[in-house]
C-alpha cells in the first residue's frame, strides 16, 4: 500500500493544506518520503462534523456489529503484511521482532473488545423495580451505559502500533459507539497512515459511516489544541509527556463545555528489594532488574526508574551486580533524535545533583541511548524533588534508605504511579510483613502492584490496570489496557417508567440474549 502523506476524513483521502514535516529514520538520521501534509481549521472542523454526524448512527449498531467492525479492523491491519513492520522499524528505529509481537498485541486487543461486546455485560444494565404500595412510590427505574460521543485519540511516540492509530484508545473507544478522530504522531506518520487505511477499509466493509473514523495529520501543537476544542470532541485518549498532556487537560477544561482527558503521562514505577529477599536472591534480582531498565531502550511507560531499599551490604552487593549486568550493554537507537537529545539532558541534571552518585553511565551519541544508574541516600532524595523525576530511557535510581522508616516515608511521599513491585521472600515472616505494611501506601500511590517480577511488559486482558493517581494519569479512576477501559468512553442513562416498547433492548423484560442483569440488587439472567 503506498504512503501519500495525505489525511484521511470522511472515508476519503485529503491533501492537507501545507507540507509539514517527513518521517526521519532514527537509525541512520535520514529523511524518508513523503511530505505529510499539516491539516487546517476547516479540515478539522470537518473531520469533527463528520464524527458527530455519523455518532448517533454509529453508537446504535448492536454488539455484535460492532464486533465484527474491531475484528475487521485487526484483519485488515494483518493483511497489511510485512510492509507495516518494515516502515515501522524505519520510523522507530524498534527491531522486528518487537514490532510484530506489537502487532500482535494491537490485533489481540481489538479482539479483545469484540469478546467483550458479544459477552454484553460492558453496559452494566440495571433494574429497580417499580415499588407503587411504597410512601412514597418508587418509579420503575433501569439504567444502561451508553456512549460518550466523538473522541479525540492522540497516538504515542512509544508505540507505534499497540497505542496509536487502532491501539488501546481507538479500540476502547469504538467498542463503546464512540466515533473517533485520531492525530497522528509526528514520529511515526507513515505506520500511522498504514493503520488509518486499514481502519477505514473496515469502515467501508462494514457498511459504516465515513465520519466513524478519521486521521488527521500535521506537526506543532495548533492541530491537537483545535481537535481537542472542537465542540464536538466530548472525550480525550492521551499517551505521552506530563506537559503535553496538561496542556491538552488545559485546553479541554477552558471549552465552554469541559470535557475529561484521559492522559497517561508520568511515572518512575518504584521496585522495593525488602531484606529477606535481597539478602537471599540480590544478585538474581539485580540481574532481572537491568534487564528490564534496558528493554526496549528504557522507552517504556513502566520503565523501573527507582529503587528502594535500606542501606548496608546486601545493597551494595545488589548495586555491584546491576552495574555488571549493564556494563555490556551498548547504546541502542531511540525512537527519535528529540528523545534522545531530552534522554541525555535529564540525565545530565540528575548526575549534577547534590548527593547522587554516578554507578555506571555509558557512552551515547546521536539518537542512542546508553544505559545509566545513580545512588543517592534516602536523606537526599527526601531533600530533593528534583530527584524523583521521571527519565524517559534506560536510567534508574538506587536509594539507600536510613531505615524502614525512612522508606515509609519516602513511599508516602512519592507521586502517583503506574506500577509499584515488591522483591520479597514468600516464605520470609519478615518480608511479609513489611510488604503488609507497605500495601496501604501503595494501593493509593499505584494502578498495578507486582510481585517478584519487574514492571515492563503489560498483560491485554479483563483483569489488568493501565493507570494510576495523578501524574501517571490524568484520572486514576481508569485503565487504558484491558476491557476495563470502555469505561472511561461511556455514562449512565437512567430510564425512569418507560413502555417496552421505548425501552432499549438490553432493559426490556425480555431477555433475549441471556445477558447478566442486577434486578433489584440480585444478578440474574431471568
Amino acid at each position: 500500500m503506498n504512503i501519500s502523506g495525505h489525511a484521511l476524513i470522511g472515508g476519503e483521502s485529503v491533501l492537507g493544506a501545507e507540507p509539514g514535516l517527513r518521517a526521519f529514520n532514527p537509525s541512520t538520521g535520514e529523511a524518508m518520503a513523503p511530505d505529510f501534509f499539516t491539516v487546517s481549521t476547516q479540515q478539522i472542523d470537518l473531520a469533527c462534523g463528520l464524527a458527530e454526524a455519523a455518532f448517533d448512527s454509529y453508537r446504535a449498531t448492536i454488539d455484535a456489529q460492532r464486533a465484527e467492525f474491531l475484528e475487521a479492523i485487526a484483519a485488515q491491519i494483518l493483511a497489511l503484511g510485512d510492509d507495516l513492520v518494515v516502515r515501522a522499524m524505519a520510523e522507530s528505529g524498534l527491531p522486528r521482532a518487537r514490532l510484530e509481537g506489537e502487532r500482535g498485541r494491537t490485533v489481540n486487543q481489538l479482539k479483545l473488545f469484540a469478546e467483550l461486546l458479544r459477552e454484553g455485560s460492558w453496559q452494566d444494565p440495571r433494574f429497580d423495580s417499580a415499588l407503587p404500595e411504597r410512601v412514597p412510590p418508587r418509579p420503575d427505574l433501569r439504567l444502561r451505559m451508553i456512549a460518550l460521543g466523538p473522541v479525540a485519540v492522540f497516538g504515542a511516540s512509544n508505540f507505534p502500533l499497540a497505542f496509536s492509530v487502532a491501539g488501546g484508545d481507538t479500540a476502547a473507544a469504538l467498542a463503546a459507539g464512540c466515533t473517533v478522530v485520531v492525530k497522528a504522531h509526528a514520529a511515526h506518520p507513515g505506520t500511522s497512515e498504514l493503520v488509518g487505511r486499514a481502519v477505514q477499509a473496515a469502515v467501508r466493509q462494514c457498511g459504516l459511516p465515513g465520519g466513524v473514523f478519521a486521521l488527521l495529520t500535521g506537526t506543532g501543537n495548533a492541530v491537537g489544541t483545535a481537535l481537542v476544542s472542537h465542540p464536538a470532541i466530548q472525550a480525550v485518549g492521551f499517551t505521552g509527556s506530563r506537559a503535553g498532556g496538561m496542556a491538552l487537560m488545559a485546553v479541554a477544561a477552558a471549552r465552554p463545555q469541559p470535557i475529561p482527558v484521559y492522559a497517561e503521562m508520568s511515572s518512575i514505577n518504584p521496585v522495593y528489594l525488602l531484606p529477606a529477599a535481597l539478602s537471599a536472591r540480590g544478585d538474581e534480582i539485580a540481574k532481572g532488574f537491568a534487564a528490564s531498565m534496558v528493554m526496549g531502550v528504557g522507552q517504556f511507560c513502566t520503565n523501573p526508574g527507582l529503587v528502594l531499599g535500606l542501606a548496608g551490604p546486601a545493597l551494595d552487593a545488589f548495586a555491584a551486580t546491576a552495574v555488571e549486568a549493564l556494563k555490556p550493554v551498548p547504546a541502542t537507537t531511540m525512537l527519535s533524535s528529540g528523545i534522545a537529545q531530552l534522554y541525555v539532558q535529564h540525565q545530565q541534571t540528575l548526575a549534577a545533583q547534590s548527593g547522587v552518585q554516578t554507578l555506571l553511565r555509558g557512552e551515547q551519541q546521536g539518537c542512542q541511548g546508553a544505559p545509566a544508574l545513580f545512588i543517592s541516600s534516602g536523606d537526599d532524595f527526601l531533600a530533593n524533588p528534583a530527584l524523583s523525576a521521571e527519565i524517559f530511557g534506560p536510567t534508574s535510581l538506587l536509594v539507600a534508605c536510613r531505615d524502614w522508616a525512612q522508606l515509609l516515608q519516602i513511599t508516602a511521599g512519592l507521586e502517583g504511579q503506574l506500577t509499584a513491585t515488591l522483591q520479597l521472600q514468600v516464605d520470609d515472616a519478615g518480608d511479609l510483613a513489611a510488604a503488609k505494611q507497605l500495601l496501604p501506601l501503595l494501593e493509593r500511590k499505584v494502578g498495578r502492584i507486582l510481585a517478584n517480577g519487574f514492571p515492563t511488559g503489560v498483560e491485554v486482558s479483563t483483569a489488568m490496570v493501565h493507570g494510576g493517581p495523578f501524574p501517571a494519569t490524568s484520572d486514576g479512576r481508569s485503565s487504558s489496557v484491558g476491557t476495563a477501559a470502555i469505561a472511561r468512553f461511556l455514562r449512565p442513562v437512567s430510564y425512569q417508567n418507560l413502555p417496552q416498547a421505548l425501552l432499549p433492548e438490553v432493559l426490556r423484560d425480555a431477555n433475549q440474549r441471556g445477558l447478566w442483569r442486577r434486578h433489584d440488587g440480585v444478578l440474574t439472567r431471568d
